[in-house]
C-alpha cells in the first residue's frame, strides 16, 4: 500500500513537472525553475493544479530583437 502511494506522488510530480517545464518555456525566462517548482507542487496536486492554471493564464514571453551590427 505504501509503494502505491509513493508511486502516485512520483507519478504525479513527474506529471507536473513536465507540464510546468513545457508551459514554462513559452511563458517565463527560467523554465527549469518553473518546472522544478512544478514538480515540487505536484505532491500537493491541488496546488499543482492552481499552478498550472496560473501559468496557462500568463501571458507569452516576447523575447526582444536586438538590432544587427
Amino acid at each position: 500500500m505504501f509503494l502505491l502511494i509513493l508511486l502516485l506522488l512520483l507519478a504525479s510530480m513527474m506529471f507536473f513537472g513536465i507540464l510546468s517545464y513545457s508551459l514554462g518555456r513559452k511563458k517565463t525566462t527560467n523554465p527549469k525553475l518553473t518546472g522544478m517548482l512544478g514538480a515540487v507542487l505536484g505532491l500537493f496536486p491541488l496546488l499543482g493544479v492552481i499552478f498550472l492554471i496560473v501559468l496557462v493564464l500568463k501571458a507569452d514571453i516576447t523575447v526582444p530583437s536586438f538590432p544587427q551590427g
